[in-house]
């Protein structure tokens, strides 16, 4: 689905002006929530383009053209009661809810903790199970504390020349483009606030919550990836009773491939729902 396709609104949320996208239609409502300082473009080339589905992305405090808000708020924790509230505010109740990466533990947080709310789990290449400040999120938290000490340039220059790029570079190299095209996210200073929080972050819960979430989940995941670890994708599948796994290619192997088959899997799960 290509960005254009959807219609961009906002709401106030707590005081804060956020930015929200909707495909429109008669269809199956997802709200599907994008990574870290991602927007909602990374959902929409993920998210099929099937008018039996309806894609609705929240733009997270922070992200997009959705207002930050004090920075000490910035968490997954808060991005999922502004995610609840939006559904609360479009009456969707229970939705499909997902998400990539952050968006991923976004969802889960909202399964556990917002369980009324959610009528299917989508957890698509997962960067947390339950546990914060995972190790695949210590790239991040590298790259963010380089942005606050240094220019972008500087910072940019010093983390091309880590042991942790050397090592992306080797093994995922989709990660570490990802990660360089942080040092050319403005403003600066707030792309260095939400890496440095949210890779120290996680979605506030325990495996045994997990077992307790009982509604349809698709997992996806990929190897070549070291922020999104499969192992990551495996386990969740694992605790989650009634999970389905979709292993699907790389995409630092074949993105076109990659786009291909997120889009099969999620119609896959979504047109049984």
């Amino acid at each position: 689905m290509r960005l254009e396709q959807l219609e961009r609104k906002a709401f106030d949320c707590g005081g804060l002006r956020l930015n929200w996208f909707d495909a429109g239609g008669p269809g199956l409502p997802v709200v599907f929530q994008h990574g870290l300082c991602g927007d909602a473009r990374q959902t929409a080339e993920a998210f099929p383009d099937d008018p039996r589905f309806r894609l609705i992305t929240l733009e997270c405090r922070g992200h997009g053209q959705s207002e930050a808000g004090p920075r000490e708020a910035l968490s997954i924790t808060t991005f999922a009661d502004d995610v609840a509230a939006l559904v609360g505010h479009l009456c969707l109740a229970p939705a499909v809810v997902g998400g990539i990466s952050m968006g991923a533990a976004i969802a889960e947080r909202l399964a556990v903790r917002r369980p009324e709310l959610v009528r299917a789990l989508i957890l698509a290449r997962p960067a947390w199970v339950t546990a914060a400040a995972p190790d695949n999120m210590l790239p991040n938290a590298e790259v963010g504390h380089l942005l606050a000490s240094y220019s972008p340039a500087v910072a940019s220059a010093a983390f091309s020349q880590t042991d942790t790029a050397r090592r992306l570079a080797a093994e995922a190299p989709d990660n570490l483009a990802s990660l360089m095209r942080f040092f050319e996210r403005a403003p600066h200073d707030l792309t260095s606030s939400l890496l440095t929080a949210v890779a120290t972050d996680g979605p506030g819960i325990v495996a045994s919550d997990l077992a307790a979430v009982l509604v349809p989940t698709l997992v996806l995941g990929h190897e070549r990836d070291a922020v999104h670890p499969l192992s990551h994708a495996r386990t969740l599948a694992s605790l989650i009773p009634n999970a389905e796994l979709a292993i699907i290619t790389p995409k630092a192997t074949d993105k076109v491939a990659y786009v291909d088959d997120f889009h099969r899997a999620l119609q896959s799960f979504l047109e049984v729902l």
